[in-house]
């Protein structure tokens, strides 16, 4: 029997990605959601606009009854003169509503994509971090905050609703061809720019490993939690070495000042929070995706860096 399968965020890149994997999967009728349709959605695809702000999760998820929901829905880039409460929104309390809906009408398993920043970027973060380390989540960035909160909500409705199958993925920083983000602004620049003394290792996953661990938890991958990432991870100076570019290494205190002093003249869309960002971002074990998950990511770090470095023309 075939299973139905519903996409929230299906026009952000990991799910476009999940479309073009799933498109050529006849198991699966697939449902894509979201404020606009995809991009070059295969006519196999069914498209229902959604946005999870509102009702509409209660709504449609009532009406199409999927066996299997795959909420990517997050903000990980503000659009311009949007607020913190506009990514809560959508991060927290739209989770909380195609959460509510998908007890009430019985799915079976939610697939939903956290992210390593749900650790939060502290100096004392262990490397690599396991699934049972703490999430600490950094109260002055959104984005890890609100992944924390999401994660606190999923342990609470997995004590409470059982029968709902959960897969976590706790995601490391995705790249694929066309992939252009904050973070790869910070690899276009002529110089890249360090906190001196911090290294600040990357770990990243390919958009199409993603959609096929994605595709994977469908069914055929146990539920639990499990960190993605490709083998080892990049510091500053690797990634620097592989673009041939010089390295600006800064004191953590000066970088604090200027962006503090920057930001509210609206010369800068980074404040001094994002100091930790720089600092100590979270390295993933990927032990549990490819030993219990099942799952072996086809590119490691370096590949998938060095792909995306081809791909952007660097």
């Amino acid at each position: 029997m075939s299973k139905k399968v519903l996409i929230t965020g299906a026009a952000g890149m990991v799910g476009r990605e999940l479309i073009s994997v799933l498109s050529e999967d006849a198991r699966y009728e697939v449902v894509a959601t979201d404020i606009n349709a995809p991009e070059n959605l295969p006519s196999i695809i069914r498209f229902e606009k959604m946005d999870i702000t509102t009702d509409d999760p209660a709504k449609l998820i009532a009406a199409e009854k999927p066996d299997v929901i795959i909420h990517l829905a997050s903000i990980v880039n503000p659009p311009k003169g949007s607020g913190r409460e506009f990514a809560y929104a959508v991060d927290v309390t739209g989770t909380k509503k195609v959460l509510e809906a998908a007890v009430q009408n019985d799915v079976d398993r939610f697939v939903v994509t956290s992210s390593g920043a749900a650790y939060g970027y502290h100096a004392d973060n262990p490397v690599p971090l396991q699934e049972d380390d703490p999430l600490r989540g950094n109260p002055e960035f959104a984005y890890s905050d609100h992944k924390r909160q999401v994660e606190v909500m999923l342990a609470e409705y997995r004590g409470a609703h059982p029968k709902l199958e959960q897969v976590i993925l706790r995601v490391g920083t995705v790249l694929g061809a066309g992939t252009e983000n904050q973070i790869t602004a910070l690899f276009h620049r002529p110089r890249l720019l360090a906190i001196r003394g911090s290294e600040s290792p990357f770990v990243f996953i390919w958009t199409k490993d993603l959609a096929r661990i994605l595709s994977r938890a469908i069914e055929d991958g146990p539920e639990g939690i499990y960190n993605v990432a490709g083998d080892g991870s990049l510091g500053i100076t690797d990634l620097a070495n592989i673009l041939k570019k010089p390295v600006l290494r800064l004191p953590a205190s000066l970088v604090k000042l200027v962006l503090g002093i920057l930001k509210p003249l609206g010369l800068s869309q980074y404040g001094p929070e994002q100091v930790g960002f720089l600092q100590y971002r979270p390295v993933l074990d990927n032990r549990a995706l490819t030993e219990e998950f099942g799952y072996i990511p086809e590119k490691t770090s370096r590949d998938v860096f060095e792909f995306w470095r081809q791909e952007a023309g660097l």
